[in-house]
This record gives structure tokens, sequence and C-alpha cells, in this order.
């Protein structure tokens, strides 16, 4: 059910599929008004059914494109929040891929949220309210997994940004925090699974138990609980952070001395 409290928007980047569906769907439910950014105009096809809810079709990292979903959050109610979720899977090895390959994939995961920060940082500060930006990381972004250098440079570099943001505009009411996460199952997971076969995707669903102190994968819908939670009003002392969301993940450490619960 709606809540009662004041009207808000919220631009959410990537918010078609998985975790920024998710996020999207969360606020809504929530009682926000909703700007869902998203490269593929039929991922957001479902958008129809939510009155709410606002598409615009483009590039997370253009200008022009943060700043047309900016524009229409506002025109729709207050702009307090803004989550940088937008990101490119795809990977190469620096033994393998020129340094100028490796270089653009960093850029194409970097931009997004350098670029929406940016939006929205500038927004918050002409209409002189606090505001929220939420950045998703990722687990890689302190434990590297091999063949995934653009991506943890990246994500490593979000979680840079997160902090030298929060400390400059701290001040002036901006709180930026970070998500980072570990595995969760969106579409690309279990496309990741399908394309395993049945052996294959059970012998990675019995890893991701053992390496998840949790004892299993987590669900968009629990990563969007953690971005609502850091975007409200619950979390007003809550700023330069990185929140894992990730079962535990990035703090066991598998040890073959390790003893038997």
């Amino acid at each position: 059910m709606p809540s009662a409290r004041a009207p808000r928007s919220v631009v959410v980047t990537g918010g078609g599929r998985g975790v920024g569906r998710a996020v999207v769907e969360r606020l809504l439910r929530d009682g926000a008004r909703v700007v869902a950014i998203e490269l593929d105009a039929a991922a957001l096809d479902w958008l129809a059914d939510h009155p709410a809810a606002v598409a615009v079709i483009g590039s997370a990292s253009s200008d022009a494109v943060t700043e047309e979903a900016a524009d229409r959050a506002e025109r729709a109610a207050p702009l307090t929040g803004w989550v940088n979720n937008a990101a490119v899977f795809r990977d190469a090895s620096v033994h393998t891929a020129s340094a100028a390959e490796v270089l653009d994939l960093v850029h194409a995961n970097l931009a997004p949220a350098v670029v929406g920060a940016t939006t929205a940082v500038r927004r918050f500060l002409a209409a002189g309210t606090a505001g929220a930006v939420v950045n998703v990381s990722s687990h890689q972004a302190q434990r590297a997994v091999p063949g995934c250098t653009p991506y943890v440079t990246a994500k490593a570099a979000i979680e840079g940004l997160t902090r030298a943001l929060a400390v400059e505009y701290g001040p002036r009411g901006v709180r930026v925090n970070t998500v980072a996460l570990g595995s969760i199952a969106t579409e690309r997971y279990e496309a990741f699974l399908d394309g395993l076969g049945g052996a294959g995707a059970a012998q990675v669903e019995d890893e991701m138990r053992r390496i998840h102190p949790l004892g299993r994968v987590g669900t968009a819908a629990e990563v969007a609980a953690v971005i609502a939670h850091l975007l409200s009003d619950d979390a007003a002392y809550v700023t330069g952070a990185t929140v894992p969301v990730d079962g535990g993940r990035s703090v066991l450490a598998r040890d073959p001395e390790a003893h038997e619960a």
C-alpha cells in the first residue's frame, strides 16, 4: 500500500530487468514516482501498467538522457533519489585484450555512475533540497574474480566515487552510498545456469551455497529493499558507506583448516 509521505520522485538507471526492475517496483509500492532509464525499450514494456512510472530510453552514460530523466522526474514530484544500477556484463583480460579495449569496458561500467551522480547532485543543489544517490557495486570490487579485470576496476572506482561525493556534498544535504552485491538470481543468472546444462548448473548452485554463508544466492527484491532503505529518511545518517548485500560472501574465508560447525 502506498505510503502517506510527501510526493517524491526517483530516477533508476537500468530499470528494465533484474535488480533495476525490482528497485522500480519497490519504489512504486512505496508511493514514489519513478523514472526508469533503459537502453532496451522492450525491457520497459511492463511499465505501461504503472501510471506513476515513466520510461526514458537511452544510455545512462549520456548527459542528455540523464538530464531528460531528471526533467521528467521533477515534473512529477520533487527529485529526492537517484539509483545508478546500469551495468555492462562484458569482460576481458590484459593478456588477450588491448589496453584500449580494457579501458573501454571500464568506461562502459563507470560512466553511467559518474554521469548519473553528476546529474543528481546538480539537481539536488539547484533545488536546495536534500537528496540521496545509491550506486550499485559488487563483491568483486574487493574480492576480484579472474578474467573480470574491467568490471572489478570499474566497481572499485564506483565505491571510491561514492566516498568522494559523500564527503564533498554531505554538508549540502546530499547522501551517497553503495550496495555491493553478491550473486543475485536475475534473468542473467538464470540464463547462465541454463547454458551450463543440468549437471553444470547443479555444480554451480552447490558452489554458490558454499560460498554464501546464508546458503543461497540473493533475490532482486532483497537488494531493492536495501536500496529503498538507503534512499529513505530512515537512513538519514548513513553516507559514504558501501553496504554488502551478498549473503555474507565477502566475509567468508574458505580455508582447509576450517572446522565444521
